[in-house]
Parts: C-alpha cells; sequence; structure tokens
C-alpha cells in the first residue's frame, strides 16, 4: 500500500476508534445483553412467559376504566409490548365537550411533555398493563432491567441531562458514535486489507504485549467485521434516521415530516369528527382483536387504535408484523366504522408485503437478531462481546505504541490516565451489571429512579476506585474477581428472593427465567478462568516515566493476558 495512503488510514482509524473508545463499549456491552430483553424481564418480574399465551383482556381494562372515567368520545392508543404479554395504554381527553373537562392552562415556560412517562392532563392518562395480572402501573413504575440496558445501548439515559439542543441528546451522541464508528470500521479494513490473507490466523500470545494486542485487535475485528458493519450502518439508519429523510421531508412533502413518516409506515393519522351520536349496542373489543388476529395467523398485531369511542362514528385500526419465522418482511393494518361493520382499508401482512416493508424489515431484523430464536440472539450475543474485546484490544495498542523513553514525560502520563479512564468505565460495567441484577431482586421496591441509582452510583464509585489503583493488572485483577462473586449472586439473589432456583426453573419449563441464571454462571466461570490466568501470567512494562533523566525511577504498571 502506498504509505501516504497507509497513514491516512491509521490515523483518521486510531482517532475515530479512541474519540468514541468508552461510549461504543456502553453501546456494545448493553446492547448484547438487550438480546435477551424479554427473558431480562421475565426472570425480574419472576414469572416466565415461556409457552403461555393469554388471550389479551382488553374488555375488563375498559370496564375498569370506565369505573374511573366517562370512555364516550374518548381516543384510545395501545401500543403491545414485544413478547405480546402487555400493552401501553394512552388515553385521551373525551371528544365530546359536555364530558371532558377543561385542560389546566399551562404556566409559562412549561408544557406537556412527551415520550414515554410523559405527563397527562387530569383527563388523559397514560400506563402500562399487564395480562397475565391485569395490573396497571406507569412507566417508571413498570420499569426493568431489561428496558434499562436496551435503552443504554443507544444512550436514552443521556436525553435526562438537561442539554436542549432541539433534538434528544442522548441519541444525537448515539448516532455520531454509530457514524464514528461505522469510520472506523471502513478505515481499520481499508488498513488491514494488504495483510488479511496472511494475517488471518496469526496470534502471537508470547510476544511482545503490542504485539498481543495488535494480533487480537486485527484477528477478532477481522472475523467480526461482518456483523459490527451490520451494527454500524443499522445503528446509523435507527438512530439518526430523521437527519436522512430531512431532505426528502423538504423535497417530496414540502417540509411536512409527519406526512412522510405516514407514508413511510412509521405513523398512522386517523382524523375522524366526531357526531356527538351514541352508537347502538356494545363494543366487545376482546372478539374483535381476536378475529383479525385468526385471520393473520402467523403474524402479531403491534398496535391498536381506537377513535370517537361509543359515539357513531367510531372507527378501530390495527397494525400487524409477520412473525420472523414465517414471513421475513412485511406489515399489515385494518380499519374499520364499528357502527357499520365496514372496512375502511386493510392489508395483509402475510401477503401485502411491498418495497418498504423489505427495507425496514432488513434494518429492524439484522439489528435486534428476532429472526432466528435464541440460538442465533446468544451468537449475536458473543460477538457483540467480542466487539468489547476489539475495544479493549485498541485501547491497549494506543496506549503500549506511545509507551516510548522518547515520548515527553507529560503526553505519556497523559495517555496513561485516558487509558486508565477509558478502561475503569469499561470494564467496571460487568461486575456493575451483576450488581444490579443481584439488588433488584433483594430490594423490597425497584422503579426507574431505584435502578438509575444503584446502577449509576455503584459504576461511579467503581470506576473511581479502579482509577486510584494507577495499575492495570490490579484493575483487570479486581473486575474480574468482583465479577466472578457477584455474577455467582445473581441466581443466588433470584433463588432467594423468589424461590426459583435454578433447577427448579428447569423443571417447571420456566427457560426464560433459566437461562438468565444459567448466562450469569456462564459469566462467572469465565470471569474465574481469566483470574487465574491473569493472577499467574500478568507481566508489568514501564508505561509512565517519573523523569526523563531518571529512567530507572518508574512507575510499574501492565496490561494483562486474557
Amino acid at each position: 500500500m502506498d504509505p501516504r495512503k497507509y497513514n491516512i488510514y491509521f490515523h483518521t482509524h486510531t482517532i475515530s476508534g479512541i474519540i468514541i473508545a468508552a461510549l461504543l463499549y456502553v453501546i456494545f456491552f448493553a446492547g448484547s445483553f438487550s438480546f435477551f430483553k424479554d427473558d431480562i424481564a421475565a426472570w425480574q418480574k419472576g414469572r416466565s412467559e415461556v409457552g403461555h399465551k393469554f388471550d389479551p383482556p382488553y374488555n375488563h381494562l375498559i370496564d375498569s376504566l370506565s369505573q374511573h372515567y366517562n370512555l364516550r368520545g374518548r381516543n384510545f392508543n395501545f401500543y403491545l409490548l414485544r413478547q405480546g404479554q402487555g400493552t401501553y395504554v394512552d388515553m385521551t381527553a373525551s371528544q365530546d365537550t359536555t364530558i371532558s373537562k377543561p385542560k389546566p392552562k399551562a404556566k409559562k415556560g412549561e408544557g406537556r411533555k412527551r415520550g414515554r412517562g410523559r405527563q397527562q392532563d387530569d383527563d388523559a392518562a397514560y400506563f402500562r398493563y399487564h395480562y397475565a395480572d391485569k395490573k396497571t402501573g406507569d412507566y417508571s413504575d413498570s420499569y426493568d432491567m431489561a428496558e434499562f440496558l436496551y435503552r443504554l445501548h443507544f444512550l436514552a439515559q443521556l436525553n435526562q441531562v438537561g442539554i436542549n439542543i432541539g433534538t434528544p441528546f442522548g441519541y444525537l451522541v448515539a448516532g455520531i458514535v454509530a457514524f464514528l464508528f461505522l469510520f472506523a470500521l471502513i478505515t481499520g479494513l481499508l488498513l488491514h486489507w494488504d495483510k488479511i490473507k496472511s494475517n488471518f490466523f496469526l496470534f502471537r500470545p508470547m510476544s511482545k504485549w503490542k504485539t498481543v494486542w495488535t494480533d487480537m485487535h486485527t484477528a477478532l475485528g477481522v472475523i467480526g467485521f461482518p456483523f459490527q458493519l451490520v451494527f454500524a450502518v443499522t445503528g446509523v439508519v435507527l438512530i439518526v434516521n430523521y437527519v436522512l429523510l430531512a431532505p426528502f421531508a423538504d423535497l417530496l412533502y414540502k417540509g411536512d415530516t409527519e406526512k412522510l413518516y405516514e407514508s413511510l409506515q412509521y405513523n398512522k393519522t386517523m382524523k375522524v369528527d366526531y357526531t356527538y351520536k351514541p352508537m347502538s349496542g356494545n363494543f366487545d373489543m376482546d372478539a374483535f382483536v381476536g378475529k383479525w388476529q385468526n385471520e393473520w395467523k402467523g403474524s402479531q398485531i403491534t398496535r391498536i387504535y381506537i377513535r370517537n369511542y361509543m359515539d357513531e362514528s367510531m372507527q378501530v385500526s390495527l397494525e400487524s408484523k409477520p412473525n420472523p419465522g414465517t414471513n421475513f418482511a412485511g406489515s399489515g393494518f385494518a380499519t374499520v366504522n364499528i357502527a357499520s361493520g365496514k372496512v375502511l382499508e386493510q392489508k395483509s401482512p402475510n401477503t401485502d408485503g411491498n418495497y418498504i416493508d423489505g427495507v425496514k424489515s432488513l434494518v429492524y431484523h439484522l439489528h435486534f437478531g428476532d429472526f432466528g430464536g435464541k440460538p442465533l440472539r446468544i451468537v449475536f450475543f458473543l460477538l457483540g462481546l467480542m466487539g468489547c474485546a476489539v475495544i479493549i484490544s485498541g485501547i491497549m495498542i494506543w496506549l503500549v505504541a506511545r509507551d516510548k523513553v522518547a515520548t515527553e514525560l507529560r503526553k505519556r502520563r497523559f495517555n496513561f490516565w485516558a487509558s486508565n479512564f477509558f478502561l475503569a468505565a469499561c470494564l467496571s460495567m460487568l461486575p456493575v451489571t451483576a450488581f444490579t441484577f443481584v439488588m433488584v431482586k433483594m430490594l423490597d421496591h425497584v422503579d426507574q429512579s431505584v435502578i438509575y441509582k444503584t446502577y449509576f452510583y455503584s459504576w461511579l464509585v467503581l470506576g473511581i476506585y479502579l482509577m486510584i489503583l494507577r495499575s492495570l493488572p490490579r484493575m483487570n485483577r479486581h473486575t474480574l474477581l468482583l465479577s466472578v462473586v457477584l455474577c455467582l449472586g445473581v441466581p443466588i439473589a433470584n433463588g432467594i428472593s423468589t424461590g426459583l432456583w435454578i433447577w427448579n426453573t428447569w423443571q417447571q419449563g420456566a427457560f426464560d427465567i433459566f437461562f438468565i441464571d444459567a448466562l450469569f454462571l456462564v459469566l462467572a466461570g469465565s470471569c474465574a478462568y481469566a483470574f487465574t490466568r491473569v493472577n499467574t501470567e500478568a507481566k508489568t512494562f514501564k508505561v509512565l516515566s517519573l523523569a526523563k533523566k531518571a529512567p530507572e525511577k518508574v512507575l510499574k504498571t501492565s496490561v494483562v493476558r486474557e
């Protein structure tokens, strides 16, 4: 390769990788656990949902609401959970002005909050409803570790830091990281292109540390390149699609983004005039939804919209997606006028797929890995952790390559502390995650605030402690030992708090709960093995000279062989 091109690829790959290293590790780590989101949710609730099919009790829900509200003329949006065990319900104030209460005037500087957990006026409601126990709760009360890790993998928690730049701050940061990651992947491939064939299987664990980390970074990076490229591309599309679509909204829809998103089948607008004429008879929502579910066999209803409830103009619309194992791409919807029974519009999720369905399904299924069952999610989980190893090895290559006697002392100190910070933030994630899993089982009350405080405070404390050590091998040993103890504590905490010991869940067929306990036992065993190797084979190397003219006085630290 031309030396000039090599230098360009090398420096751009290094700079882009270092800038996003810690955040990218967080995304990969949390995203890997998010492949088991449904299993984690079942584990925390202590209620297996494998093989349990519930007939959604919508009639019971509406009857319960009618005891507290006059429902006539209201609009309902049901956002069904992915595993089909519950739904979020968004109920607006009534369209009937003789029933609805006047909305309170917002104070200056205040407005209605949008998004999950948003506040409503007194005559509206937004809550989560679970089919099995028929219990309701707001978003914060229903928050669990599955939701936390899922949203952490695209940095949604950063949306709450109070930085107002016209778009959610966390999503923007995640989009920038995804874009820079894509850039680092391409430049990394170009950088190693000439030696991919000769060095693909090259790994020299007994060589000097720079060689060890370089071989690991190159080998794992090349092996995991297709997976990482898929996630970089789909991540960019999912996170910053509003930026990609903005020019098309201006060009084709005269700036009407709502109409653009409706054309792309993201939103659905239902404008129905209220007639003030009560609808005769009753509406059996269970039977209505069941009829369409039977008609769309092999698919799952994902959203339900009700407009002008029990008015003569009442309309109900359903959206459905096919199961990936049955039909990889597709989407369906149906809108029915309830009074007349007339189907106003209809699209089958199984037979009427179009180009938009194909593109959207390809992006979503490849990113979430939901089309191959548990075996594929396990493979994706391992590839995600492999991405974490690539990031760690990249940090170590950067550090070791700059640990030269000729380098200025201030630069060597900066390089060490930068690496110390990155590694402390990254390596502490596993013990902190396991600790939070233990605490959600041992605490009497768990909601969004409790999970936030437990996870982020423990992460901060452990990260500071590891940085104070100023020793990379000690940092690694401490995190591995903590990971062993805390990962073992996850199934123990579950057994003590719920009685669902790992052998009981296996016998009961509660394989979702069993899987999470087994996963942490495997992680504990892996960390124990790594700890024994690190404890016996770690070697020191000089990373930070305290004086230029006195090389015999050094602050010794080392990297470790994992």
